[in-house]
């Protein structure tokens, strides 16, 4: 089993200090030198290390460690949130898998604090859970629409922090992703379910009315980025133009993740050597 990968994940880290998307170009592959083919056959490649690595966070499970890893992708529609987990998270078991899509919040869950519901959904020990989009929602369309007054936008980015640091202590591995498009690449992928009709299910009129609102939902994400960026759970940003890139970026990511945690297979509780003679001897007739 190989620990390493085909991109240089640090390359996909995001700095401390202030955030300028308009910086960060969508069409770059960051880490990687190869091209689209190269970039399919990485992420194939990696299938391999990629179980064995999840297999072993399962499996330690059993021991009743409380480790397990928490990836979270956030990005603008069409980003390819549900792209990356079709294409790499299919490289691993999905019994480890927990997949959670948040939609817009019940009116009972409006109620409640806006973590509670996440909470709720966290993964169990030994799984990957996987967050198609996420807490961050309720400060980006909430900052955006402007659904809460600016002190509680502002409350809340500390207690996403906080949130966030508690899950760490708590054995989470997290990883934040937000998947970078343009707004060229945007309109391509809505243009395209629309006159494909086997997207049109995929198309929703609220996609135009948010993308009218870009800069406004660039600026929420800058200063969310910028306010979570924190050492226990930092963010990284996937440019996500390229599908084939980004589905090999966040694979990358998550071994790279796994790699790091040092995970190894369970001592065996029993007497091996009795338990293999008592099965040499049990006679089937």
């Amino acid at each position: 089993m190989t620990n390493t990968t085909p991109v240089d994940t640090s390359a996909l880290r995001l700095p401390p200090g202030s955030v300028d998307l308009r910086t960060l170009s969508p069409d770059d592959t960051p880490g990687f030198e190869g091209e689209k083919e190269d970039g399919k056959s990485a992420l194939a490649a990696l299938e391999g290390s990629l179980a064995d690595l999840q297999e072993r966070l399962w499996a330690e499970r059993t021991t009743g460690s409380n480790r397990r890893v928490l990836l979270v992708l956030q990005g603008m529609d069409t980003s390819g949130k549900g792209g990356v987990i079709r294409k790499a998270l299919s490289l691993v078991d999905p019994q480890g898998l927990s997949i959670m899509a948040f939609k817009a919040p019940t009116e009972e869950e409006q109620q409640q604090d806006f973590l509670l519901r996440i909470r709720n959904a966290l993964p169990e020990p030994g799984h990957i859970g996987v967050f198609d989009r996420s807490h961050y929602e309720d400060v980006l369309i909430h900052r955006v629409r402007e659904f809460c007054a600016p002190e509680e936008i502002e409350r809340r980015y500390d207690a996403i922090n906080a949130f966030e640091t508690e899950l760490v202590e708590d054995g989470v591995v997290i990883l934040k992703c937000m998947l970078h498009i343009s707004a060229d690449k945007q309109k391509e992928r809505l243009a395209e379910r629309l006159t494909n009709p086997e997207k049109h299910w995929k198309y929703h009129p609220g996609d135009v009315d948010d993308r009218a609102l870009w800069p406004a939902f660039r600026d929420a994400y800058e200063v969310a980025l910028e306010r979570t960026n924190t050492e226990v759970a930092p963010w990284h940003v996937i440019p996500a133009d390229h599908k084939w890139f980004r589905n090999l970026a966040v694979a990358s990511l998550l071994h790279d993740a796994l790699a790091r945690m040092g995970l190894r297979w369970p001592e065996a509780e029993i007497d091996v050597k009795a338990e293999l003679q008592r099965l040499e001897e049990l006679v089937i007739e």
